[in-house]
């Protein structure tokens, strides 16, 4: 068995995938689980956006994608399809590396994942570097409070996992009160209304769970 498990970050610039080029076209953040390759070499995706008709009429126009549903959650859309074109990412997962998380913004991608072994990590590096607009942002050994996503752990939506990071990094939660909840949602990109709403629904998955109290 190997003990030795590291996490690493890399940011993907200028790739042509339809994921990229839809967020670059309608300048949208798109959240995405783990692409899931399929023999013939298609990609079956899942992924979620704020609401933006441009990006959703910019992928219907993709000839690329195929069988596009959408669907409203939690003031957000959730996309699922299946892409004709594989993506950098799937270079690095061929080498070993294992997907997190991954999001577009605005054309460029951030992946994080686990690499398993300094061998496993070797491959993935030489990979990255042979593989146009990959740059490594950080490497860091994984603890036992990181053995997964606080998503995934918590069982939150995407929307409410970055509406309380956001809220705890600009000091919402401390007292004296360090920001207020308009500039919390300002920095989101969202309604004051929406953020607190949000925020409650976030609150009460997680405590929920905490103190394992059935809802």
């Amino acid at each position: 068995m190997i003990d030795e498990c590291l996490m690493a970050e890399f940011r993907i610039r200028g790739d042509d995938c339809p994921l990229a080029d839809a967020s670059r076209a309608a300048d949208a953040v798109v959240d995405v689980a783990p692409p899931l390759l399929r023999d013939d070499g298609n990609v079956l995706l899942r992924f979620s956006s704020e609401p933006n008709e441009a990006f959703t009429a910019a992928l219907d126009a993709d000839d690329r994608i195929r069988y596009l549903y959408r669907a409203a959650v939690d003031d957000r859309h959730s996309y699922r399809c299946l892409s004709l074109q594989r993506s950098v990412v799937h270079e690095l997962v061929s080498a070993g590396f294992v997907v997190e998380s991954l999001r577009y913004q605005r054309g460029d991608a951030v992946l994080t994942g686990a690499v398993v072994g300094q061998e496993i990590l070797q491959a993935v590096m030489e990979t990255a570097g042979e593989t146009v607009g990959v740059e490594l942002e950080r490497v860091y050994a994984l603890g036992p409070e990181e053995d997964s996503p606080v998503a995934e752990r918590w069982d939150l939506t995407p929307a409410q996992t970055e509406a309380i990071r956001t809220a705890v990094e600009m000091g919402y939660f401390t007292v004296p009160r360090g920001t207020t909840a308009g500039e919390v949602a300002d920095a989101i990109g969202i309604s004051k209304s929406a953020f607190l709403e949000r925020l409650r629904r976030g609150q009460h998955a997680l405590f929920s769970q905490v103190f394992d109290i059935e809802t």
